[in-house]
């Protein structure tokens, strides 16, 4: 008997194991240039590379970038379109990967292009607009209208790229007291002390930090004990370490370069993000670079290149690690297709598996729960 319950303790074992390896990536599209429905649901394995399409949205337009909320049942996205555009909340069923829309609402700002959520509010960041909008979450995973509008002001150097604010990312602190926010137009870091309960005063300013002018600050990510951000900036490459206290404090204390020392050509620094063990730094490059370069995190926060490489594509816009760290996949906005490559956990380089996803316009990637 005890051998029969070994036996099925060992199979429940493998299921589960096998269960947890797989996830959902969610994948936002430009739906401009190409035939896209929007949202794509795809089922992915992290123990094999393989994947399966389970769902699609329905006419959704440009949702670019996408946040899912906390409980995995309601995905938010913005709708890059212009002086026309929104922000738009979807149902979305883990299990079947159906997405429905719920709503949406005017962005009051011209190509928002990321957007961060909680359970009280969506927070998005307008691009070409230069401002930040703040919408209240409803019971029913809805958004009202937007509930506050910060408008930035100001330019920089670069004539071509910076001629108004330009917002471009907003970001919780890890204890989601602030946010902040890069401005690729005014070569800033904004802080903002987070008031999620208040009526229309949920952001207010703390302070910002000068980073490289015409560097244009495009992401950044937090190191896993949260005492470091590094950003990258997209009109030169740079790639700046902060450091970050609690009290909301951003000082910068190192700067290096993504660019190959005899590199010419184009570059636009696009993604930045942290393997799931905090141990190591992914970054992409655009235009002509289109690579990515990876770094160790030492314990200090220090970075150290390990390797470059190319990301088999044009316009690596934005990729994502699954949270087993195996797989990094990259999605190409101008090849359309996403590469997947393997992952080496210890040393933290990639390698093409060869596999491909092939859809219009891959813009912005996300793994979730089944």
């Amino acid at each position: 008997m005890k051998k029969i319950y070994l036996v099925l303790f060992s199979a429940l074992s493998i299921t589960a194991v096998k269960a947890q390896n797989k996830f959902n990536l969610l994948v936002g599209t430009y739906t401009n240039t190409c035939q896209s429905n929007g949202i794509y649901v795809y089922e992915f394995d992290a123990s094999t590379g393989d994947y399966k399409l389970k769902k699609s949205s329905e006419s959704v337009v440009s949702p670019s970038y996408l946040s899912v909320s906390a409980d995995n049942k309601f995905i938010y996205a913005v709708n890059e379109n212009g002086t026309q555009s929104t922000v738009s909340s979807f149902s979305y069923d883990s299990q079947t990967g159906k997405i429905s829309l719920i709503n949406k609402n005017d962005a009051l700002g011209a190509d928002p292009c990321h957007l961060i959520n909680d359970d009280k509010n969506v927070i998005a960041a307008n691009y070409s607009g230069g401002s930040i909008a703040v919408f209240k979450k409803n019971p029913d995973g809805s958004i009202t209208e937007a509930q506050q509008l910060i408008q930035h002001e100001g330019k920089g150097p670069n004539a071509a790229r910076q001629e108004k604010a330009h917002v471009h990312m907003v970001m919780f602190s890890p204890d989601k007291k602030f946010v902040l926010s890069n401005d690729l137009g005014l070569d800033k870091v904004f802080i903002y002390k987070y008031n999620p309960t208040a009526k229309n005063e949920i952001l207010t300013l703390k302070g910002s930090v000068d980073v490289k002018p015409g560097s244009g600050p495009r992401h950044l990510t937090f190191s896993k004990d949260g005492k470091f951000v590094y950003l990258v900036q997209e009109l030169d490459g740079t790639l700046t370490t902060l450091s970050w206290d609690k009290t909301g404090s951003l000082k910068v204390v190192a700067e290096t370069s993504i660019l190959p020392k005899d590199f010419k050509g184009g570059t636009g620094a696009a993604a930045i993000k942290l393997s799931p063990d905090g141990n190591f730094l992914y970054v992409t490059d655009r235009v002509d670079a289109n690579a990515i370069s990876v770094y160790k995190i030492s314990k200090t926060g220090s970075l150290e290149l390990v390797e470059q490489q190319s990301t088999l594509g044009k316009g690596p816009r934005d990729f994502a690690i699954d949270p087993t760290g195996n797989y990094l996949l990259v999605g190409h906005q101008y090849t359309n297709d996403i590469v997947i490559f393997k992952r080496d956990i210890a040393t933290g380089k990639i390698v093409d598996t060869g596999r491909r996803i092939q859809m219009c316009s891959p813009v912005g990637l996300l793994f979730t729960k089944i």
